[in-house]
C-alpha cells in the first residue's frame, strides 16, 4: 500500500473528525450560515492559491457545469448550511454520526436513478445501518419532547441525504476536468446563493475577532475545506476504493472523541451501540461493492 497516501488519509479522518467540535465552537462567534460562507470562501480562496502556480486555473467546461452546480448548490452550500443549523441543538459527536450516515442512501438512489444492482449484500447493510439510525433515536437517548433537538437531528439526516443525492450525480456524471479543479468553482458557485439566504435570515455578519474564532478560520477554510477536499481526491486515486470507504468510517468515531474532548460531550452507551450499528452497516455495504465497481463510497 502507497505510504505516503495511507498517512494522508490517516491526516484526513483526524482533519474531518476534529473539525465537528471546532464547527461548534465556530457558530459561538458567527451565525450558522454566515459561518458556512465563511468556510466556503476560504476554501476557496486556498485553492486558487494552490492551483494558480500549477497553472490549473480556467473556466469548467459546459460539461461540467452540472456537477458543478450540484457539488456547489448541495453537496457544499446546503450540507454545510443544515450541519452549521443542526450543530446549534446537537452535540458535534452525535451529529457526526448522523451526517456519515450518507452512505446508507447512496445504494438505493444509485439504484432508482443509475440502475444499480440493490443486492443482498446492500440490503443486510442498509438494514444494520438504518437499526444504528433507530438506536440513536431509542427514549434513552432521544427525547422527543425537545422540538429544537429533533429539528436539528432531522437536518443532520436531510444533510447526509443531500449529500446521497450529490453522490448518485457524481458516479453518473461523464468528467472533462479533474474534480481538484473544478473545487473552488463550485465553492464559488454555493457561496453566492448562500450568502443571500444568510443576509435574509441572519442579516449582517456579526463576527467577533477573538483568538479563538481566528483560530476556527483559520481551520475550517485551509484544512477542513481545502486541504481535505485535495486530500480525499487524492487517495481515491492512489488507494482502494474499498480501503477509502472503510477508512472515513473512523471519522464519526474520531469526531466523538475529539467532542468529548474538546467540548465534554458525554458519549452514551446507545451512541456507541448506535455508531457500530451504522459503520457495520456502511462496511457491509463497501465490501459488497468489490463485486460491483460502481456502488457506494463515504464521503
Amino acid at each position: 500500500m502507497n505510504g505516503s497516501a495511507l498517512a494522508l488519509l490517516i491526516a484526513l479522518v483526524l482533519v474531518w473528525g476534529a473539525n465537528w467540535p471546532i464547527m461548534k465552537l465556530g457558530i459561538e462567534h458567527i451565525q450558522p450560515l454566515w459561518f458556512a460562507c465563511l468556510r466556503l470562501a476560504l476554501g476557496a480562496a486556498s485553492l486558487f492559491l494552490l492551483l494558480v502556480p500549477l497553472g490549473r486555473i480556467r473556466l469548467p467546461s459546459r460539461a461540467d457545469l452540472p456537477v458543478v452546480a450540484s457539488v456547489g448548490l448541495l453537496q457544499m452550500a446546503l450540507f454545510m448550511a443544515l450541519v452549521n443549523l443542526a450543530l446549534q441543538w446537537v452535540p458535534p459527536g452525535r451529529s457526526a454520526i448522523l451526517a456519515y450516515t450518507t452512505p446508507l442512501w447512496v445504494a438505493p438512489g444509485a439504484a432508482l436513478v443509475l440502475g444499480e444492482r440493490l443486492s443482498r449484500g446492500r440490503l443486510a447493510g442498509m438494514a444494520l445501518g438504518l437499526g444504528g439510525v433507530a438506536v440513536l433515536f431509542g427514549p434513552q437517548d432521544f427525547d422527543w419532547s425537545k422540538p429544537q433537538a429533533l429539528a436539528g437531528n432531522g437536518m443532520l439526516l436531510l444533510a447526509a441525504l443531500v449529500w446521497a443525492v450529490t453522490i448518485v450525480h457524481i458516479r453518473g456524471h461523464r468528467w472533462r476536468a479533474a474534480p481538484l479543479d473544478l473545487a473552488p468553482w463550485q465553492m464559488i458557485l454555493g457561496l453566492a446563493p448562500l450568502a443571500a439566504v444568510a443576509w435574509v435570515v441572519e442579516g449582517p455578519p456579526r463576527a467577533d475577532t477573538s483568538t479563538e474564532f481566528l483560530a476556527v478560520a483559520a481551520y475550517n477554510g485551509p484544512f477542513a475545506t481545502a486541504f481535505a477536499f485535495w486530500a480525499v481526491v487524492t487517495v481515491n486515486r492512489r488507494l482502494p476504493a474499498l480501503s477509502v470507504s472503510l477508512a472515513l468510517l473512523c471519522v464519526p468515531a474520531a469526531g466523538l472523541l475529539f467532542s468529548a474532548a474538546i467540548t465534554g460531550e458525554a458519549v452514551s452507551m446507545g451512541e456507541l451501540l448506535g455508531l457500530g450499528l451504522i459503520a457495520a452497516g456502511v462496511g457491509v455495504v463497501a465490501v459488497d461493492s468489490l463485486r460491483c465497481p460502481r456502488s457506494g463510497e463515504v464521503p
